[in-house]
C-alpha cells in the first residue's frame, strides 16, 4: 500500500524588533521552511505569515494563524512546520487552545530548528515549561518598553514613528510645528471656523493645494480636525506640544462633529450640534418639514429634533428654525447684559471676601469656643454665630470662581453697535459661522418645550 504523502502548511512570523535585531525574516523562515518540507519529502500546499505582529498578541489578531487553523478545520492539513516555539506561540493559554484543535483534526506540528515532540508527556511537559518561559520574557520585554514610554511621556517627548502632519520632532524630541506644512494646517483650521463644516473643510484645502508637495490626504485633514494633538495635549497631557488651536476650539469641533446632520441638504442647519434635547440631553438634528398649502404649492422649513425619540420613543421637542432665530436675536444682547452685570457682582463679593484675614476669623471662632465653653453665651447665640463665621473662612480660603470679563471680550466686540443690521445681510452659511462663534448651547424646557435658555461659547 502506498504511503499518504504529508500535506504541510508553513507558518512564519516575526515582529519587526526580531528582524532588525537577529535578521530573521520572514523571506528567511519561509526559505528554511521550504527546504526542510522538500528534503523530508513534504506536499506544501499553503504558506501563512503574520508579519510585524508579537506571539503575545490575542489570536485574533494573527490574521494569517486564524486562517491556518480554518484550514486545519476543514481537514486540509495534516504538518505545520515552524521554525522555533517562539514563532509559534508564547502564550500558553492560546497554545492549548489551538492544540485542542489540532488534536481534533489529526494535524501535528513541528519545529525544525528545535527538537519538541508532542506525542509523550515529557515532551508536552517541556513544551509547557518553554512557554511559560517565553511568555515570562516576553512580558518582562513589555514592561520594559512601557517604562521606557512613560518616561518620554513625562519628558512630554516625541515616542516613535513618524510625527503627525504639521508636526516635526526637534533636537530634544519634542513636538514643533512643521514650517513647511504649518501654513495648511492654520488655514484648515480657519476655514473650518468660518464654515463649521468638516466635509466643505476637507474639499477647500485638498482643491486649494492640490499642487502643494507637502499637500495633505483626505485622512490628513479629518485628524487636523478631529485630533487633540493639535490643541496641544497627548496622551493625555496638556501642553504635550505646539498648539495650532485651545482645547476650548477642540472640544467645540468634536462636539459639531458628533451631531447627527442629515446629508444631502442644499443649505446647511443653522443651530445642529447646539440645540440640547430636554429629555435626554442629546443633540438635536435638524430635518426639512415639507408641507402642502391650500393652493397646492409645497412649503418646506427647517426644524430640529432629538433623533433618540425614535429609538428611546420619549416624546421630545420639535422646533423650526426660524423661532429659534427669532428667539436668540431678540433675547441675546438681553441676556449678556444680565452675565456681565452678574459677574461685576461677584467680582466684587469676591473682593470682599478676599479682604478678610482668615487668620483674624480663626481667632473670632476662637473666642466664641471660649466664650460658649465658659457658659457666656447660650446655645442659639452660639450655633448662628459660629455658622456664620464658618462660612466666613471658607469663602476667604476658598473664593468662588466666576467667568471673567475677559472671556466675553470677543462676544463684546461680534455683538458691538450695529451688530443686527449686520446680521441680517449675512448669507446663511455666515450666519451659521455666527452663531457658531457666540453659543455652545441652547435649552428647551423639559415640561413646556419651548426654548428657555443658552449658554455663551467662552
Amino acid at each position: 500500500m502506498k504511503e499518504k504523502i504529508p500535506r504541510c502548511a508553513i507558518y512564519d512570523r516575526v515582529s519587526t524588533d526580531l528582524q532588525v535585531k537577529e535578521g530573521l525574516s520572514l523571506e528567511a523562515q519561509r526559505q528554511a521552511l521550504t527546504d526542510y518540507a522538500i528534503s523530508h519529502g513534504y506536499k506544501i500546499i499553503g504558506y501563512y505569515a503574520d508579519e510585524g505582529i508579537t506571539a503575545r498578541k490575542k489570536m485574533q489578531n494573527r490574521k494569517e494563524l486564524v486562517r491556518l487553523l480554518n484550514d486545519v478545520k476543514a481537514d486540509k492539513i495534516d504538518l505545520i512546520l515552524v521554525t522555533k516555539l517562539d514563532r509559534w506561540f508564547r502564550n500558553v493559554k492560546d497554545y492549548h487552545n489551538t492544540q485542542a484543535i489540532l488534536e481534533a483534526h489529526g494535524c501535528n506540528w513541528k519545529t525544525i530548528f528545535e527538537e519538541y515532540d508532542t506525542s509523550t508527556s515529557n515532551g508536552r511537559f517541556a513544551i509547557n515549561i518553554m512557554l511559560s518561559v517565553n511568555e515570562n520574557e516576553c512580558d518582562r520585554d513589555s514592561d520594559r518598553i512601557k517604562s521606557v514610554f512613560e518616561y518620554k511621556k513625562s519628558r512630554k517627548e516625541h515616542l516613535n514613528g513618524r510625527p503627525g502632519y504639521g508636526y516635526i520632532a526637534d533636537e530634544n524630541k519634542k513636538l514643533i510645528k512643521d514650517p513647511a506644512t504649518q501654513h495648511i494646517v492654520e488655514d484648515t483650521f480657519k476655514h473650518y471656523f468660518s464654515t463649521y463644516s468638516k466635509n466643505a473643510t476637507v474639499e477647500y484645502i485638498l482643491d486649494k493645494y492640490s499642487g502643494d508637495p507637502n499637500a495633505p490626504t483626505m485622512y490628513q485633514v479629518n485628524r487636523i480636525l478631529t485630533c487633540e494633538t493639535y490643541a496641544g495635549r497627548k496622551y493625555g497631557i496638556d501642553n504635550y506640544c505646539e498648539p495650532y488651536i485651545t482645547l476650548k476650539k477642540h472640544e467645540q469641533i468634536i462636539s459639531v462633529c458628533d451631531a447627527k446632520i442629515i446629508p444631502h441638504q442644499n443649505e446647511p442647519f443653522l443651530f445642529s450640534s447646539m440645540i440640547k434635547c430636554p429629555i435626554c440631553g442629546r443633540n438635536m438634528s435638524g430635518f426639512t418639514k415639507k408641507h402642502t398649502l391650500k393652493n397646492g404649492e409645497i412649503s418646506k422649513y427647517k426644524r430640529y429634533r432629538c433623533e433618540a425619540k425614535f429609538t428611546e420613543f420619549h416624546n421630545g421637542a420639535c422646533i423650526t428654525e426660524s423661532v429659534i432665530e427669532s428667539y436668540l436675536l431678540n433675547n441675546i444682547m438681553c441676556e449678556l447684559n444680565k452675565e456681565l452685570l452678574q459677574i461685576k457682582t461677584r467680582e466684587k463679593e469676591n473682593k470682599k471676601k478676599l479682604a478678610c484675614n482668615p487668620v483674624k476669623i480663626q481667632e473670632e471662632i476662637n473666642r466664641l469656643n471660649i466664650m460658649y465653653q465658659k457658659g457666656r453665651i447660650d446655645d442659639e447665640y452660639y450655633d448662628k454665630q459660629y455658622s456664620k463665621l464658618k462660612q466666613k473662612l471658607s469663602d476667604a480660603q476658598h473664593p468662588q470662581k466666576v467667568a471673567s470679563l475677559e472671556a466675553y471680550k470677543p462676544i463684546i466686540q461680534t455683538l458691538n453697535d450695529g451688530w443686527m443690521e449686520m446680521y441680517h445681510t449675512l448669507d446663511i452659511k455666515h450666519k451659521k459661522s455666527f452663531w457658531k462663534g457666540l453659543i455652545e448651547a441652547i435649552y428647551v424646557d423639559k415640561e413646556s418645550r419651548k426654548l428657555c435658555g443658552f449658554k455663551f461659547l467662552l
